[in-house]
């Protein structure tokens, strides 16, 4: 796999395919990017895809030019949520990530033209990979009953019980005034 190279899911590479086709020309910076992302892209399913590679709404740790790194959540559109949280795949640096292994990195020329390399440091979370854990725990786990079941105790029959008594005004229960 080249540096630049890159593994997109089905959806993820519908969704790139989307956002090229809406950029405004040419000169959108967004555009080379996009072009780049697709023309490398190996496609492949969400169940055969590794569970170290970034997704869409995958929690990522990164670096941009050996900076200290950043943990975001990769994110479709820009969030209102709090702000450092998400990275939206409408940046540069979102779209740069998506798609690449951990350790690898990417380089791309940013807003003010300026070249930024970009490493994905780990996958914390990838929504794939946490669908199929859940399916194999689901296929593993003993079937569930439909109907609660009852469970006797023995010597409980045995054991006598106070009786209340009713009276004309309810149960001849003093309360726990009495106590």
């Amino acid at each position: 796999m080249s540096e630049q190279s890159c593994i997109l899911t089905t959806k993820d590479h519908t969704i790139l395919e989307v956002m090229f086709e809406r950029c405004l020309g040419q000169d959108d910076p967004m555009a080379a990017l996009l072009k780049e992302k697709l023309d490398t892209a190996r496609v492949v399913f969400g169940d055969d895809i590794s569970a170290t590679v970034a997704t869409l709404n995958s929690r990522i740790t990164f670096s941009v030019d050996g900076r200290e790194p950043d943990t975001r959540v990769i994110s479709h559109e820009r969030m209102q949520s709090p702000v450092g949280l998400f990275l939206p795949l409408t940046s540069l640096r979102g779209l740069a990530l998506i798609g690449l292994s951990e350790g690898q990195l990417f380089r791309f020329a940013g807003q003010d033209g300026v070249h930024e390399t970009i490493v994905l440091e780990s996958v914390l979370y990838q929504p794939e990979a946490a669908r199929r854990e859940k399916e194999a725990l689901t296929r593993m786990a003993p079937p569930v009953h439909s109907r609660p079941t009852l469970t006797l105790i023995q010597g409980s029959v045995r054991t006598s019980g106070r009786q209340a008594s009713v009276g004309p005004g309810g149960f001849d229960d003093p309360g726990p005034s009495a106590a």
